[in-house]
């Protein structure tokens, strides 16, 4: 099979299995979400989800962040991971959001990642979840899924498994096959035990061809 073939029957897969695939994340608007997503980092989206109300009541706003200072936010997200750092930079990226950006979230990776606390892979969520933009960020689950399918070989970072994604799959559908490959870490291909013998995509699975029937 060819790298070609590979992504081909993995896509149409996806699209014919998955056809609606969203953020688990719960948000209204870019402020939200990009918030959401900085909360995220190494924890889990319904965690996110349980402290976001009571923050996103209190900020409703950049301006209203930005206001606050990182004792006070921290009092709301305390439970997720790192809170103290994320809270510092939540301050700071409601601040530099205010002050350069109007309040406004950019709608640039170039632009998002001179937030305080914003990365290329939050950055790439954003572009991608709110503007449809062919920007692939890539998790542990999507770099973990990725090369186990053998859609990517020997990545050595995030960076590489970004560009070989983007190499292959069109631009109008990177969007949601962000979203296919994360959701598909997370609930099948896990990373202790995955469940290939439950798994669609076994037939096009190099993890699953070298293992003993």
């Amino acid at each position: 099979m060819t790298i070609k073939q590979r992504f081909e029957g993995v896509l149409q897969w996806f699209e014919a299995n998955m056809p609606v695939a969203e953020s688990e994340l719960h948000y209204r608007n870019p402020y939200e979400l990009l918030v959401a997503v900085m909360l995220s980092a190494q924890c889990t989206d319904k965690r996110v989800n349980m402290v976001t109300p009571a923050l996103f009541s209190a900020y409703p706003t950049a301006e209203a962040l930005a206001e606050a200072s990182a004792e006070d936010i921290f009092g709301y997200i305390r439970s997720v991971s790192y809170p103290n750092s994320k809270a510092q930079h939540l301050a700071g990226m409601a601040r530099m959001l205010v002050e350069r950006f109007g309040g406004q979230v950019p709608d640039t990776v170039e632009q998002l990642t001179q937030l305080p606390g914003v990365g290329r892979k939050t950055a790439n969520v954003v572009c991608a979840v709110i503007w449809q933009q062919p920007t692939m960020a890539v998790d542990t689950h999507i770099f973990r899924v990725s090369e186990r399918i053998g859609l990517t070989t020997g990545s050595k970072n995030p960076l590489q498994t970004e560009k070989v994604l983007t190499a292959h799959i069109p631009a109008t559908v990177i969007p949601k096959a962000h979203h296919w490959l994360l959701l598909h870490g997370r609930y099948v291909c896990t990373a202790r035990k995955p469940h290939c013998a439950t798994c669609g995509l076994r037939p096009l699975c190099r993890y699953a061809s070298k293992q003993k029937e």
